[in-house]
């Protein structure tokens, strides 16, 4: 059973690091930066209620640090991890209360990530000018949140009736 729980945790990495890259080369026509699809949140999503909030929590940190590593560098890592962290929290902290659904726990998820990114770039930078962006992110995580929620539902859905 351990060696099942090692393939499916190397399987989630893999396919969080493949939607990163695809998020990556996908060119978004919206002129503010830090606007992001959040494919590799579907792994984070999924994971936490498949497999458990601990899991879904080294999969988000394994997938940040290596698309950091490969795809950014050490200030993009600090702002996904700052963003990863929090949006982490209040998803498990949601899913276990049992209050909103799976995608209402991924809206909060992509607008949780927007908000710490958005308060690491205000310190870094030491420019509070930063959170003008934050109405904009918070519609984008709102959105992109419902959007990885659904899809997160239907996969969460064929992965207990197939017992994975």
């Amino acid at each position: 059973m351990k060696s099942k729980r090692i393939a499916i945790y190397g399987l989630l990495v893999a396919l969080a690091f493949l939607l990163s890259y695809i998020e990556s080369i996908i060119p978004l026509p919206i002129p503010i930066p830090g606007i992001k699809l959040g494919l590799a949140n579907l792994v984070v999503v999924t994971g936490l209620y498949t497999m458990g909030g601990k899991e879904a929590f080294i999969l988000s940190i394994i997938r940040i640090v290596l698309v950091g590593f490969t795809f950014g560098n050490l200030s993009t890592m600090m702002f996904s991890l700052a963003g990863g962290f929090l949006s982490w929290f209040l998803m498990v902290l949601l899913y276990r209360t049992k209050v909103l659904s799976i995608t209402g726990v991924s809206i909060i998820g992509g607008i949780s990530h927007n908000i710490g990114q958005i308060l690491v770039a205000v310190w870094v930078v030491s420019n509070v000018m930063l959170l003008y962006y934050l109405p904009f992110l918070l519609v984008s995580g709102a959105v992109t949140g419902t959007v990885i929620g659904m899809l997160g539902a239907v996969i969460v859905k064929r992965i207990r009736k197939y017992d994975f």
